[in-house]
């Protein structure tokens, strides 16, 4: 070889291994800022409008309606059965404040609503979306403050369900002063030996059922809003979960 040709080549040599090395430089630094940015995500994919404050992530916030209550602050209480049957269900919900890396958020106001065995809610019915009417009751809704431990405890029953919606919980946090942090709701486990198979929908069964990853809330993903679920049909069950929102 030309002694030209010689050091030419040594040249083009030096500057493509100089574009490799930047090229994975730049595939290096692309996944570490994917993995520092990516926020939870469930089975059915990505969980939607969850965010990541660099410590935690915030729930997705979901619908409120079309059921909520109309005068939460009238039932501050923590057994909302008010004469519902079904499955004792504690419902232990614990808020963290996702801007303060994740703590636990004492006196923040938390809502739930669900609805009873056959799949009604309290406040609403007497038209087509559901037909017994409730209007003049108000069983299963209820308000806590959280303790020095983000907790607030319900004393309720196992919700039922209707149709095009699984099984699930509405919440409503607000902070000390009544301004909304956020609505969202808690989404049941599934599968062998859960809790919902043994509840088993009560008297309507589980024909026509809709399952987490086909309802029209958690389809996007709802890993971040589905809580433990441990117990019997007979001792009762109990439900936790964590719940990070940014106060």
């Amino acid at each position: 070889m030309e002694r030209k040709n010689f050091l030419k080549s040594l040249v083009i040599g030096a500057v493509s291994s100089s574009v490799l090395v930047e090229a994975c430089k730049k595939d290096a630094d692309t996944a570490t800022t994917t993995t520092t940015t990516t926020s939870g995500s469930s089975s059915s994919g990505s969980t939607s409008g969850s965010t990541d404050s660099g410590t935690c992530s915030v729930v997705p916030t979901e619908t409120e309606g079309p059921y909520p209550t109309h005068s939460p602050a009238s039932y501050v209480r923590s057994d909302i059965t008010d004469g519902r049957t079904g499955y004792t269900l504690t419902a232990k919900i614990t808020i963290n404040n996702s801007n303060n890396s994740c703590s636990a958020l004492s006196g923040a106001l938390v809502d739930i609503w669900h609805c009873d065995a056959e799949g009604n809610y309290s406040e609403y019915g007497g038209s087509g979306t559901q037909s017994t009417n409730y209007t003049s009751v108000h069983f299963l809704r209820g308000r806590q403050t959280t303790d020095s431990n983000g907790l607030v405890t319900f004393t309720s029953i196992f919700p039922g369900w209707y149709t095009g919606r699984a099984t699930h919980i509405h919440v409503h946090v607000y902070n000390s002063s009544g301004t909304s942090l956020k609505v969202t709701q808690i989404a049941f486990p599934e599968g062998t030996g859960s809790a919902l198979l043994a509840v088993s929908g009560y008297a309507k069964g589980m024909s026509g059922y809709t399952y987490n990853a086909s309802d029209n809330v958690f389809s996007d993903g709802y890993t971040l809003e589905t809580a433990a679920v441990t117990g019997s049909t007979t001792a009762g069950f109990v439900l936790t979960i964590g719940l990070s929102v940014p106060a």
